[in-house]
């Protein structure tokens, strides 16, 4: 991919603006009220931008595109769940939250159980989210390492280390007005790319021909049911009931108990303003996402009438050709490519059918590419094989490759820039909100709590940008610890928030509606939850969106046989 001095300039200058902002808008009072919710003085519209660029990294835009490719738009279902969690929230947690006047969730906790549970249950949120914010450095440096060939610790460092400096010094109302800022840009820029991706379609084609042979092609699948010829496969990722039950549970794991959402929406100025932020959420989050998947439908349209590479990763690609798996790995190629021209000549048919409303061969055409389609997918899972036999441990999964490609080869000198702008900030609007609530735990949850000594404000905030560096500084070793060792624990990390949330999910429910249950049984129910969940995933019985529902479900069912059990226990040890 070449990077014009056009394209270094306007990455440059983006981000220079925004950290500087960041700095400017970060000024707020020198206490731990103003350090990690902005004196709780953000109007909605600012929550609401903050609550979307904390959930969208930069694995979104570079995934979602990459996703609705290879696989079609039933991603979005992922989300269906979301719109009803926004109400849940909005209804049942805020007004706890905001009642109590507190800085974390897990406060609430020991108010409601004891201090053994608000402890485990921050410190569970902690390791997840640590764990999963040095990945969300990681996986954006990966691909522009992949692409533009810069050194991984290099762009670990700067994705990683050049937003400490404007979240450690502003804290959360630095996060939040720089994500508003964050957000826009990259809308924009992303809106820019989906009307380029129309613009080089060939003469007479246009955005509704793009978007028919998408959809003659199997790409436009909004709605899958998870069926198949045995029954509803349990094992499949992404149809509208894992989407709308399991979206559900963890969408309500992850805006009412995750401390780095919770942060956001408790910077309102009013409980009004924080259920405004979170409702218009539910509202805007599906749509935007149908849009992100589009732009992949589009890039897939357009490939369809020029040449698309048969292994998207350019970086492994060259680590292939350099060993003696080449000749079998071109040879593969070769046999892809005929298969794809063979499929341009269809689609070009089928534009000209679609233009002529000669539904006949419309639907000839259909069924001959979605063959074709069929048979250039195994040949590109053929060239994977390929990659994996040649680079043992490599990541073979191109998905995350194919949007940054189709920039990097097709668009113009300065959009290629603002595209990769974009990648830096999607993951600052993450990575800041991620550092600003682990920090607000270990000095709120841990430090503050467990201290016998009594710290002024100004000491408070000082511990408190201490602690944002120190998980600054260690997600960034996450990142490259993960790098050095491969694929394997990646993978595992972007399990891992469903190994948790339905735990914390479950103990936060107890508190809510079973009153009965006390903080010995809500502990070790969650415990015994963890060992359950984990187990299951081992055993791959489940796709890993219904570990959230079993783990929620299973804390509440196992905190009330342990409350009833309690009672015996102590008799029989009287």
């Amino acid at each position: 991919m070449n990077f014009s001095g056009l394209d270094w300039m306007v990455l440059v200058t983006t981000l220079v603006c925004i950290i500087l902002y960041g700095i400017y808008k970060g000024r707020s009072s020198r206490n731990l009220e103003g350090y990690f919710l902005g004196n709780r003085q953000m109007p909605w519209w600012v929550v609401l931008l903050s609550i979307m660029g904390t959930q969208a990294s930069a694995v979104t835009f570079l995934t979602a595109p990459g996703q609705a490719y290879t696989d079609g738009m039933r991603f979005v279902q992922y989300y269906f769940g979301l719109p009803i969690a926004m109400v849940i929230v909005a209804i049942a947690f805020v007004p706890v939250f905001r009642r109590l006047n507190i800085f974390t969730a897990y406060e609430y906790l020991e108010q409601r159980f004891d201090i053994k549970t608000r402890l485990l249950t921050s410190f569970l949120f902690m390791l997840s989210r640590g764990l999963s914010t040095g990945i969300s450095i990681l996986a954006p440096s990966l691909v522009l390492h992949s692409m533009m060939g810069w050194d991984i610790t290099i762009t670990n460092l700067v994705m990683g280390g050049v937003l400490m400096i404007y979240t450690a010094s502003g804290g959360a109302k630095a996060v939040g007005y720089t994500q508003q800022l964050q957000f826009i840009i990259i809308y924009i820029a992303m809106f820019v790319a989906a009307w380029w991706a129309v613009k080089m379609l060939p003469e007479g084609v246009g955005f509704t021909d793009a978007l028919h042979i998408g959809g003659k092609s199997g790409k436009l699948n909004v709605i899958t049911t998870g069926m198949t010829e045995n029954g509803f496969d349990w094992k499949d990722r992404f149809n509208i009931w894992s989407g709308i039950i399991g979206g559900l549970f963890l969408a309500l794991s992850y805006f009412g108990t995750d401390q780095s959402q919770v942060g956001r929406y408790l910077t309102a100025r009013t409980e009004g303003e924080s259920k405004l932020g979170l409702l218009m959420n539910g509202l805007v989050k599906v749509p935007l996402q149908f849009f992100i998947l589009l732009i992949g439908v589009l890039v897939f349209s357009f490939y369809q009438f020029y040449k698309a590479p048969a292994f998207f990763n350019l970086a492994l690609e060259k680590r292939v050709q350099q060993t003696g798996y080449a000749p079998e790995y071109n040879a593969a190629v070769a046999k892809y490519e005929v298969l794809q021209e063979e499929k341009k000549q269809s689609t070009i048919a089928l534009a000209q059918a679609l233009h002529n409303d000669d539904e006949q061969t419309i639907s000839r055409l259909q069924e001959k590419i979605q063959l074709q389609e069929k048979t250039a997918h195994d040949s590109r899972g053929q060239i994977q094989k390929i990659v994996e036999k040649a680079v043992p441990g490599a990541d073979s999964n191109d998905t995350n490759y194919v949007f940054v490609r189709f920039v990097g080869d097709f668009f113009p000198d300065g959009l290629v820039g603002l595209i990769i702008a974009i990648i830096f900030l999607a993951a600052w609007g993450s990575v800041a909100a991620a550092l600003n609530s682990l920090a607000s735990c270990t000095m709120v949850d841990f430090h503050k709590r467990l201290s016998k000594k009594e710290l002024s404000p100004e000491k408070e905030f000082k511990w408190s940008r201490y602690y944002t560096l120190l998980w600054g500084v260690f997600c960034i070793i996450v990142a490259q610890f993960a790098y050095s060792l491969g694929n394997s624990l990646i993978e595992a990390v972007n399990i891992l928030g469903s190994w948790f949330y339905g735990a914390i999910l479950g103990i936060f429910l107890v508190a809510f509606y079973f009153k009965q249950v006390k903080g010995h049984a809500v502990f070790y129910a969650a415990l015994l939850t963890e060992v359950i969940v984990i187990s299951i995933y081992k055993m791959d019985l489940f796709s890993w969106l219904w570990l959230n529902v079993i783990g929620a479900v299973s804390v509440v069912l196992l905190s009330l046989i342990i409350q009833a059990m309690l009672p015996m226990f102590a008799k029989k040890s009287q």
